[in-house]
């Protein structure tokens, strides 16, 4: 595929598709370790810089990569490699007591903190298998759902806590939106595998809490972190603006995260305030957090409208394609489809790796490069994979 963007149909589901496939490629020879698992930390080239860790969103991830890609290629390799991420998911990450583990490595728990935002992709990896016909992943989805409801769901407060310490005893008084976002999602994927509406109901409080109760405290934008009592907490990080967990500020990428959530519960439970508030979460977005010098999307944006994070992440990019792409389809407006090509556009030319395949994880302003760390831990491409995987669906 030649790199000259005049010749590339970005919108083509044969691009899309190749795509996929090439990023797919980036990782086969070197991601499967056959002590369990799978590898992480890979730099550009895809030399493994860590091949000890094991972090479970990266696990998780890597588990929703192959069961879809099975599900939609029937590759046979695929559905052995869901399965055996699968396998390393509940054996391996999980403990006796019920939790999963954060960061392994060489078998020994490193980092003990139980965080939602992992469960959240222990639920987005089962649904994706039991979509893949992986009957097992079943008992891992109820049972996952259930410790989040027992352990992280505040009912008064119509939403998901955020960090146990590995007693399940101590909970902490940090509250953010990451792990309800990313909940939403893994409910909404529950919902289309398992057709048990409990999730679906779920997905839906959290959608009304988050991007209109919660949104409402600033200035109907989506802040990153709360209190105890779920009020804003705008000096929690408010040093760390680059965090990649947990930032300050603003984060584009989030905003426009979120607006896609509600396109896909807008085709689930179709109510036009889905529509609305995700074009107003992906408008404003788009207009404080494009950078007009120099293209692309910034990480963080502060209250005040200025850039308080000028990096460009591959996921914030990949996640706002998507979400261009589904109001392009639902509204029928071209600025939407605009949005998608100079997006992608962008993309093609700094977050792509065309010697070696798959996305750069970060990149300067100017799109120069940070480092040659592609994929540390936790980055698979499940972003960039499902971004194409979403507009495809969509048509």
């Amino acid at each position: 595929m030649t790199h000259s963007i005049k010749n590339i149909d970005f919108e083509s589901p044969n691009f899309l598709e190749a795509h996929v496939h090439s990023t797919l490629a980036f990782y086969e020879p070197r991601v499967f370790c056959p002590d369990g698992g799978f590898y992480g930390c890979f730099f550009d080239n895809g030399e493994c810089f860590d091949p000890d860790a094991r972090q479970l969103v990266g696990s998780a991830r890597y588990v929703f990569n192959y069961a879809t890609a099975y599900r939609l290629y029937k590759n046979s390799q695929q559905l052995d490699w869901a399965k055996w991420g699968l396998d390393y998911l509940t054996t391996v990450h999980k403990q006796d007591n019920g939790h999963y583990a954060w960061l392994i490595e060489r078998s020994v728990v490193t980092d003990t903190r139980v965080m939602a935002y992992g469960h959240a992709f222990v639920i987005l990896a089962a649904a994706a298998c039991l979509r893949a016909g992986i009957t097992d992943a079943l008992k891992t989805l109820h049972e996952t759902f259930d410790f989040m409801e027992t352990y992280f769901w505040d009912e008064a407060a119509s939403a998901y806590s955020d960090e146990r310490d590995d007693t399940l005893e101590t909970l902490s008084p940090y509250r953010g939106q990451n792990a309800n976002m990313h909940m939403c999602e893994a409910l909404l994927a529950a919902w289309q595998a398992n057709g048990d509406v409990k999730y679906l109901d779920r997905a839906e409080q959290l959608a009304d809490r988050f991007a209109f109760d919660l949104a409402s405290q600033s200035d109907g934008q989506i802040w990153e972190h709360y209190d105890t009592n779920w009020q804003v907490d705008m000096d929690y990080n408010i040093d760390n603006p680059n965090d990649r967990y947990r930032p300050w500020g603003f984060q584009p990428g989030h905003q426009t995260e979120w607006s896609k959530l509600l396109l896909i519960l807008n085709d689930e439970r179709p109510n036009a305030k889905w529509i609305s508030k995700a074009k107003a979460l992906y408008d404003r977005a788009m207009k404080t957090g494009w950078d007009k010098d120099h293209g692309g999307i910034f990480y963080g944006i502060a209250p005040d409208g200025t850039v308080c994070a000028s990096e460009k992440h591959f996921w914030v990019q990949a996640e706002t394609f998507a979400t261009a792409w589904r109001l392009y389809r639902a509204t029928h407006d071209e600025t939407y489809r605009d949005d998608y090509n100079r997006i992608w556009r962008w993309c093609w030319d700094h977050m792509i790796d065309h010697t070696y395949g798959a996305w750069f994880r970060v990149r300067n302003r100017d799109g120069s490069v940070i480092d040659n760390k592609k994929s540390p831990l936790g980055k698979t491409d499940y972003h960039t994979l499902g971004a194409c995987w979403d507009v495809l669906s969509v048509g």
